[in-house]
Parts: structure tokens; sequence; C-alpha cells
């Protein structure tokens, strides 16, 4: 569906269910990482991109307190509202409501006091549970809207790093702030190299030439919440805790390959020593794919794609079957510089960079392969990398 296509979609229920009247239409993206997984919590370096999918929303302000928002994803839910007043808290019964509440919440500690709610509906692309960022996008959007709403001036870092504190605090969710960042920063044709020990960040032009990336849904549904993200996070806060008996560091992204070998014995575990190599590893990987892109060096930046999967699948452990089928049958396909999974792993996405004139028989071979192996269909989508989170 197209922007244009979606727009009239979300406005004609807009009307439907709030009537008619002046409205704003905003949209924010859904993001991949082309490599640094598992590396943000760790003090490292990610390179994640807006992709062209994403959340669209319609809204328009109240006079009174109340907050009333609907999803076409999920229309049985129907209307969630709630009071700005008392109820901002999450609940089972508001579903993907305590985004916005936790927003809110989130504003109102932050000292921006917003007396009158809003009517907000949305449409996402982002296929649910894919790992392509759905409730990052849903936060910034969220974000974005307010913000404008309410004229509160806020800039991109504060809208990122509120989205962040929603997933953390209030959805109960430990992740970085990867998602929120390329959401909130994303650009088009660009992706961003990002030292999330800093939050500095640089701008790189994500020109793949004969090539495109390719995304590989497993169809296989990964809740962050549910999965062993927490327990990935806890066994690198403990490696590194390790490590500082002897190292003054803060995080285990400040290591080099070389002096991480130097010195894992000081980890004493084999399992806290292959999470730490591949925070450390997957770092190093990063920071030569920026170089690599720079110089247009598509192959290298190709194998370091597979390198990553590879690590990820055997030292950070968080692949599995549907994951590893998609990107090492990728990798033996023509046509085809590299592949890995991409977002917290347990399912979702893999992206593959494909010779464009290649990337049809690619699909075929690689449907038929996944659903030979799996038992169900994969998703294919060529990702168009965007710009960020914004009203239209």
């Amino acid at each position: 569906m197209s922007t244009k296509e979606m727009k009239q979609e979300v406005t004609e229920k807009f009307t439907a269910l709030f009537g008619d009247g002046a409205t704003a239409n905003y949209f924010s993206p859904g993001r991949i990482n082309l490599i640094g997984e598992h590396t943000d919590y760790n003090g490292g370096y990610v390179f994640p991109a807006a992709i062209s999918i994403g959340t669209f929303g319609v809204a328009r302000k109240r006079a009174d307190s109340l907050v009333k928002v609907y999803s076409l994803n999920f229309e049985t839910v129907g209307v969630i509202e709630f009071s700005l007043e008392n109820e901002l808290v999450n609940t089972p019964e508001a579903n993907w409501g305590n985004f916005v509440k936790g927003y809110l919440l989130k504003l109102k500690e932050a000292g921006h006091a917003i007396q009158t709610g809003f009517e907000l509906v949305i449409e996402g692309t982002i296929p649910n549970g894919s790992g392509l960022s759905s409730s990052a996008s849903l936060e910034l959007l969220v974000g974005t809207v307010v913000n404008d709403l309410y004229h509160l001036g806020l800039d991109k870092l504060t809208l990122v790093q509120l989205g962040q504190k929603v997933e953390n605090e209030f959805i109960g969710v430990n992740s970085g702030i990867m998602d929120q960042f390329a959401i909130g920063f994303g650009e088009i044709g660009k992706a961003i190299l990002l030292d999330t020990n800093t939050l500095k960040y640089e701008l790189v032009p994500a020109e793949f030439g004969d090539y495109k990336i390719v995304i590989m849904n497993t169809n296989k549904r990964r809740e962050l919440a549910d999965s062993k993200y927490n327990e990935r996070r806890a066994e690198c806060e403990e490696a590194l805790k390790r490590l500082q008996t002897k190292l003054e560091i803060t995080a285990l992204g400040q290591l080099t390959p070389t002096e991480f070998e130097e010195n894992r014995a000081l980890i004493g575990d084999v399992t806290l020593e292959k999470r730490a190599k591949h925070a450390v590893y997957e770092n190093e990987r990063t920071k030569l794919a920026k170089t690599c892109l720079e110089a247009g060096e598509l192959q290298a930046f190709g194998q370091l794609l597979n390198a990553s999967h590879e690590s990820l699948k055997n030292d950070y452990e968080v692949t599995g079957i549907e994951l590893d089928t998609l990107a090492e049958t990728a990798q033996g396909l023509p046509g085809v510089l590299g592949a890995r999974m991409t977002g917290a792993g347990f399912g979702g996405c893999g992206i593959a960079l494909v010779k464009t004139s290649e990337i049809e028989a690619f699909i075929s071979k690689m449907s038929a392969t996944y659903l030979e192996k799996i038992g169900y269909d994969a998703s294919f989508y060529v990702a168009t990398i965007a710009d960020g989170a914004r009203k239209l």
C-alpha cells in the first residue's frame, strides 16, 4: 500500500470513529540494523538505518483530558480510552495503548505538562514480532505526534531517549537505544554509525550499486520481553564485572579483539567468554563495515555480514533454525554478497545483500528451501532506506 493510500485509509477510519475536523498526519519508520547486533547495551557501535515500512498516524487534540487511540492492525481491540489525570499505568486491557500511556507518563515525569488529550488512529506496515522494531516505531510516532500537537519543542535526541525509557521502564524490556535512535535520526539513503557509549553518530552513505538489501522474515513471532534477551544482557554484565577485576573499562565495547584475547581468562566461564567475545568482535566488524561502505568494498562488507551471523549463532546463540536456514541458504546463492540475522534474534528477520538482477530467482529459491525445511512460508521485501519519524 502506498503512503497516499494508507493516508486515505487511516483518515477515513479516523473520521468514522471521531468525526470530521482538522487532523494532522505523521509517519514513523521501522529499522534494520546492517551490522552491530547486541552491541548497543555493551557500549559498542551499531549501524542501523530507517526503512520505508513503518507506522502511519492521524491525530487531533481534544478539549478534555481523555486520550482515545485505535489501530487498524488490532481492530478487535477497538478504541482504547484513558484519562491523562489518573490512568497512565500499564494494564493488560490497554494492549498496544500501553506504549501511548508510557510515552505520556515519561513526558510528564520529564516536566512536560500536557493538560488535554487527543485522538489518534494508526496503521503499521511492519510485520508484528518481526524484529524490525514496531514498538520503537510506535514510540517515536507518539513522541512526534505529541511534540507537534502541544508545541513542546523537543529535539530528536530527547524524543529518542524518552522512547527508550518507555521500553525499559514502562513496558519492561531492557533494550538499548539503537532502535529509537535509528527511527528518530534516519535519513534517506544513509545508515547511522552510532557509538552507543557517547551517542556520537555519523551518517554514512548506504550505496549498494547493483545490489539491494532484501529483508527475509522468518514469520516466527519474536517477543522481546519473553525471549532470552535479558538473559544475554545479564551474561554480558557478569563477563564485564569479571574483566573489571583487572581492566579499567566500563563496557565490553571498549575492548579491542587483541585486548579481549589477552584478558579473556579473567572471565573463567566458557559461556560468558563466548558472550563477551561476540560483543567485542561484533563491535570491530561494525567499525570495519563503515570503512568498507565508504570505500565501496561491497564484497568485504558482505563477508562481515556472514561473520556476524556465524558469531550470533555460535557465540551468542540467538539465531535458531529459522534464522539459520534463511541466512545460510542465502549465503550460498548466486548474486548474494552476504546474509545474517538482524534484530534481537529468536525469530524475526534476516537481511541479505543481493544483486538486483538475481532478486526474483533468490526469493523463489529461498521460499522453496524455507518451506521445505521449516514447514511454513517466509516473507521477503526489498528494503528502501528512508527518513526518520516526522510530520507529513
